[in-house]
């Protein structure tokens, strides 16, 4: 079964919008929450090639399913008082069934970022497979006033 391809730029923008109408009726814990785990995500747009950071939004979206129960659960029958109030209320809990749909889409982007949920240790190293060499590397560093081959110049030290 393939999967749709969905932007997570999209997942980020229906979610933000979803959180933003919920604010009406729910504020302060339920606005803190949502708010800093979509701050993940645009960290997660932002480095395409980290694993890191889809890794964190993707906790934070599971986190915040339940967060979002027990807050909707505990402050939802004061409310729900005004038509506004349950406005905010019906997409806070719109927001809530989406967000299983939207974990296992950033899940699979994830996976298509290098990540494997089993060898992954949140507590541990990074996972990052990048460009740059560390600093206890065995490789020598490149001579950084070389001079390209071909121009007839000699490199002059300072």
């Amino acid at each position: 079964m393939e999967l749709p391809v969905v932007n997570l730029k999209v997942i980020l923008l229906v979610h933000w919008l979803l959180t933003t109408w919920g604010c009406i009726a729910f504020s302060g814990p339920y606005a803190w929450a949502n708010f800093t785990i979509l701050a993940l995500g645009v960290w997660a747009v932002a480095q395409r090639d980290s694993v890191d950071a889809i890794s964190m939004f993707l906790g934070g979206l599971l986190a915040t399913v339940l967060l979002d129960i027990i807050y909707i659960s505990v402050f939802y029958p004061l409310a729900a008082t005004s038509d506004t109030s349950r406005f905010g209320a019906g997409m806070a809990i719109l927001s809530l069934l989406l967000k299983p749909l939207s974990c296992f889409l950033v899940y699979h982007m994830y996976r298509e970022r290098g990540g494997d949920l089993l060898s992954h240790d949140f507590l541990g190293p990074s996972q990052e497979h990048s460009a740059y060499q560390t600093i206890d590397s065995s490789e020598p560093p490149a001579d950084p006033f070389a001079v390209p081959e071909g121009r007839g110049q000699a490199a002059r030290g300072y």
